[in-house]
This record gives C-alpha cells, sequence and structure tokens, in this order.
C-alpha cells in the first residue's frame, strides 16, 4: 500500500546542544500525523515528514514553543513525492530509503502552511549573546548571585534565603522548561536533574551552593548556545556569495533591482568582475567564468551564448546578458545550502549510539543517585545529610549532558572549521568516514597546482622561438581562455610587440586561427594540426615527449606547414608538493 507524505522544514530558534534536538524530536513525534522528525543542532532547522492530507504546521508550533524554543516555517519547505512502499519497483522508486524513514526526492514544490503563519526568511542576523534569552537570564542570575554574596557579608542572618532567591532567579525558567519537557514525553531531561539537584540541596540547607551549580549550568548553556551560533554561521556565510542586487534589463534600460526579487525568464547585465546574481543561461557575449565558489573548479571556465552559468560564480573579462532560470529560492546556492543543512539533519553513527544510549544512561543515572542517598542511611546507619548530598553531587557529576553533547559539538566544530578553510562537508556521517580512508585522489587543478597554466618550453621546425611566440601570442590576443593567457605572458615578460591579425575565430575543440601580413595562421591541438600541415616523425616524438612529462602541447601551423610547437603545464604548488612529501615520508 502507498502512503502519500510529505516534508516541511522548520526554523529553531534557542536550540543550542543535542537535548535540546532530543527534546523537540520527542515532541514533534507525538503530534498526530507525524512520521518522521530531524533536527539539526548546527543548522538550527528541523524537516517534519507528515501526512500528505495533514497540516500540522500549527500543532508543531505550539508544541515546540512550550518547551521554549522559537519556530517558524522555512520559505524552502517543500512536498515530496509519494512514498512507494519497500515492495515498489526499483525503477520507479525516488523514495531515498522507505524501509529507515529517510526523506524521499525533493521535486520541490511549496508545502502548504498554516493561514497565520509567515514563512521566515531563510537567515536573520544572530543577536549578540548579551540579548539573547538565555544571555539575560544568565547575566541576572549571576548578578542575584553576586547580591547574594553582599548582603551576606553585611547581613549574615540572610544567607539561609537569600542565596534560595538568587538560585530561584535561574532555576524556576529551568524547572519550567524540565515540566514542559516531562509533559512532552522527555521526562528525565538535564533540565529536570538541574532542578532536582538544585531544590534538594536547598534542602538540606546547601543553598549558596545549589544558586552557584545553577549560575554555572546557565553559563554552560549560554556557551553552547555561542559555538551553535558560531556553527551555523559557516553555513549562513554561503549566501554571501550572491551579490544583494543585479542589473535588470527592462524597456530596453538597465535597472538595478535586489537580486532576490529576480524572477525566471528576465534578462540581466553582468559586467566584468562581478558575481552572477542568479543562475541562468548566456544570451550574449563571451567571457570566462570563475566557478571555483560553487563547482571547485579553481581554473576559470569559458562562457558562450547558451551556456549555462550559476549564481554566486564571478564573471570574467567580458559583459554577459544572462537570462534567469532559478528564483532566488532555487538558485544553485540556495540548493547547496539546503542539502547540507538536511545532511547535517542525518546523524552520524557515533550520534545515534549516544542518543540510544543516554536513554538508559540517564534514567540509570537517577536510580543510582536515589540509591546513594537513601541506602546508607536506611540500612548502615549513615547520616541522611551527608549521604543526601553525596547522592546529589552524583546526580550532578552522573548528569549526560557532556556525554550527548560530546559528538554533536565536535561535529559542528569540525564542519565550521572545514567552512572557514573552504571545505563543504556534507554531516557527521561524512566526517566519521574520513577516519577509515586509507587513499586519496585529488583534483591536481588548484588543489595540487597552481591554477594558472605557464608556458614552459617552445620548440621551433625551422623557425626561431621568438617567431613562433610572436605568431602564437598575436593568435591569442583578446582571449580569456588560461592557456592563452600562458602564451600572452610569457610574451609580455619577453618583451615582444604583438602582430596585428584578421579574421580571427576560435574553432571549437581545435584551436584558433587567423591571418597575419597575408599569412593564414592556426594554433591547436596537434591532432587539429596535422589536418592542416604534415608533421615529421621527429617533431611528433619531441611532442610526445613533451606530453609524457604532463604538459599540454599545442602545434603552430603558419601559411600550410607546421613552424613550432609550445608546451604549457600547471606547475604544482610549495605547499602542496611539501604536504604530499610528508604523506609519503610517513608511509
Amino acid at each position: 500500500m502507498t502512503g502519500i507524505f510529505r516534508e516541511t522544514r522548520f526554523r529553531v530558534d534557542g536550540m543550542d546542544c543535542a537535548s535540546c534536538a532530543a527534546k523537540i524530536d520527542t515532541a514533534v513525534r507525538r503530534v498526530a500525523g507525524v512520521e518522521d522528525v530531524n533536527v539539526s543542532v548546527a543548522a538550527g532547522t528541523m524537516t517534519v515528514r507528515h501526512a500528505a492530507r495533514d497540516d500540522i504546521g500549527a500543532q508543531v508550533m505550539r508544541k515546540v514553543g512550550v518547551l521554549g524554543y522559537g519556530l517558524s516555517p522555512l520559505d524552502v519547505a517543500a512536498e515530496r513525492q509519494p512514498a512507494q512502499s519497500e515492495h515498489a519497483c526499483c525503477g520507479h522508486d525516488h523514495a531515498a530509503g522507505s524501509a529507515h524513514g529517510e526523506a524521499s526526492h525533493d521535486h520541490g514544490h511549496s508545502t502548504a502552511l498554516p493561514a497565520s503563519t509567515k514563512p521566515s526568511s531563510r537567515f536573520t542576523a544572530p543577536l549578540p549573546w548579551w540579548r539573547t534569552a538565555k544571555g539575560k537570564l544568565t547575566l541576572a542570575c549571576g548578578v542575584a548571585l553576586a547580591s547574594a554574596y553582599a548582603i551576606g557579608q553585611f547581613v549574615p542572618a540572610t544567607e539561609p534565603w537569600i542565596f534560595t532567591l538568587a538560585m530561584l532567579v535561574g532555576l524556576l525558567p529551568i524547572a519550567r522548561r524540565a515540566l514542559m519537557a516531562a509533559l512532552s514525553g522527555t521526562l528525565f531531561s538535564i533540565e529536570m536533574l538541574m532542578t532536582i539537584a538544585a531544590a534538594g540541596a536547598v534542602f538540606i540547607g546547601a543553598g549558596e551552593e545549589a544558586a552557584m551549580v545553577v549560575f554555572l549550568f546557565l553559563i554552560g548553556e549560554l556557551l553552547e548556545g555561542v559555538a551553535a551560533g558560531k556553527a551555523r554561521a559557516s553555513i549562513q556565510a554561503l549566501t554571501a556569495l550572491v551579490p544583494k542586487s543585479a542589473l535588470l534589463e527592462e524597456n530596453g534600460r538597465t535597472v538595478e533591482v535586489p537580486a532576490e526579487s529576480l524572477a525566471p525568464g528576465a534578462i540581466v547585465l553582468v559586467r566584468p568582475g562581478d558575481r552572477l546574481p542568479a543562475d541562468g543561461i548566456i544570451v550574449s557575449g563571451e567571457s570566462s567564468v570563475d566557478e571555483a565558489p560553487v563547482t571547485g573548479e579553481s581554473t576559470p571556465v569559458l562562457k558562450e551564448a547558451g551556456a549555462n552559468v550559476f549564481a554566486g560564480t564571478v564573471n570574467g573579462d567580458g559583459a554577459l546578458r544572462v537570462r534567469v532560470t532559478a528564483a532566488a529560492a532555487d538558485n544553485t546556492i540556495a540548493r547547496v545550502i539546503r542539502l547540507v543543512e538536511e545532511a547535517q539533519e542525518k546523524k552520524a553513527p557515533t550520534e545515534r549510539f549516544i542518543d540510544r544510549f543516554s536513554r538508559y544512561y540517564t534514567p540509570g543515572v537517577v536510580l543510582v543517585a536515589a540509591l546513594v542517598a537513601v541506602i546508607p542511611p536506611l540500612f548502615f546507619g549513615g547520616l541522611w545529610q551527608d549521604w543526601i548530598y553525596k547522592g546529589l553531587a552524583l546526580l550532578l557529576i552522573g548528569c549526560p549532558c557532556a556525554l550527548v553533547i560530546s559528538t554533536p559539538a565536535a561535529i559542528a566544530a569540525s564542519l565550521s572549521a572545514g567552512a572557514r578553510r573552504g571545505l563543504l562537508i556534507k554531516g557527521g556521517a561524512v566526517l566519521e568516514n574520513l577516519g577509515r580512508i586509507t587513499a586519496v585522489a585529488f583534483d591536481k587543478t588548484g588543489t595540487l597546482t597552481e591554477g594558472r597554466p605557464k608556458l614552459t618550453d617552445i620548440v621551433g621546425f625551422g623557425r626561431s622561438e621568438a617567431e613562433i611566440l610572436g605568431y602564437a601570442a598575436a593568435l591569442e590576443q583578446g582571449s580569456s581562455h588560461p592557456l592563452a593567457h600562458a602564451v600572452l605572458s610569457r610574451a609580455e615578460a619577453d618583451g615582444l610587440a604583438l602582430l596585428p591579425v584578421e579574421g580571427a575565430r576560435a574553432i571549437g575543440g581545435k584551436g584558433v586561427a587567423a591571418s597575419a601580413d597575408g599569412v593564414e595562421l592556426f594554433l591547436g591541438s596537434p591532432e587539429a594540426a596535422r589536418e592542416r600541415a604534415p608533421l615529421a616523425a621527429e617533431d611528433l616524438a619531441r611532442i610526445e615527449t613533451l606530453q609524457g612529462e604532463g604538459k599540454t602541447g599545442s602545434v603552430l601551423v603558419v601559411g600550410g606547414r607546421a613552424a613550432g610547437a609550445l608546451a604549457m603545464r600547471d606547475e604544482p604548488r610549495a605547499d602542496a608538493a611539501a604536504g604530499l612529501r610528508a604523506l609519503a615520508d610517513q608511509g
């Protein structure tokens, strides 16, 4: 039987650690019609998979709201294709794994949300920590604790209750969250353990310790929030690749408009050096486009009319007119961000294991703490106050907060560190697999090499090197191709004056041709050159030798005769070469 589901995505505010995610996950799974929930602490998002006939947005927002978290639907929420049964034909099953409840393939249709809710903007600027709710609560608790110490110095008689009041400033919000989490299905939450420990400390007359422990707990939560915010910023920084404005051609004139307002079919002008504001197809113009920010290809790619271009890439040295093919919410950068967020919502194997383990570990800690507090006084004559104190201490020390947070925090820190260095890593599962790698294959261009080819050899077939370089540079003038830049740079370094040419033209997949001083010139691949002029066996051997050294060979044909060859190579980067040598030395 086929079940039809769709997915709704939400932005979650105030979620700082795996414990928060666990409480939200448990609460939302109790909403009728919900099939699966994936919560990403690093991205601050939640994806809810639910029955297509159910509009669960309002119910989910109420459930999460009572836990103390802000929730707003994302404008990139998308319906999913109907999920097939596990017996469906493989050729037609687009689900990503129905047997495991994973998300199905996204076809980009909007999910219906409650009329009372408005999709939030994709990213909002984070508040400074002291303006957040947790920051204000931590400061208030700190001020109350400091005041209690000051009052206690001048009026010692107030100490038994003044520290209790200071503790309540921080504990009351924690206790409320613990109660709401318990009502939503998470009985043994970190907040519940803290509430029990603090209340017990007051009961045995340790109000000062209770107030200090609550304050330290709030500081820990605040630091988690700051760390989570930095991890999210590494993802949000991708949006900076897309310019804020675009030059739109409208009614015969060019006007500057917000890039997010561009609709499919609009024509935009992209000047040399500008970033492309949207995905599109080039209508007119020719230029090299640096696609490294999106595809990782470090060498600029020559783009002509009819070629596809991506938002966030950088135009080279020619003006382009581009027809927009995707709105801002569905351009390449937006899709990359969405894929990264969805990948982070899928937990790493170690993270899933710790989540399962903590479900049993937390009740176990509570049970052991209770036994430590009760058994010695009942059966061995111990003092109640001493053993209750030890039981409460064990409750705090054994709190699973550090255990549950450790793996997600390490993953978030790794993803953030990678993003700062230009590495986009798709979640914790990928990070864990990196530890098992035994061999690495590199795309050498721009990774192991400089990404800028250089002219290394000039071989004359009966002509001088200067003459060959002069003709080649004359053919390449005006071209934005990386190999053309190599030839022109060498000609400029040698101080050669470029010959004027006529009828310059690019021959797709073969080379360039033109005429100078009435002589027909051609520069291209050895195969294409052999179609225009015969090559001697010794000349072919020399070209093959150059290519065997990892160089790109081009042959110059002048007046129907092979005049010489040029060889270019993308030289290794010094740091990459040193790194490879170090890896080789380590075996």
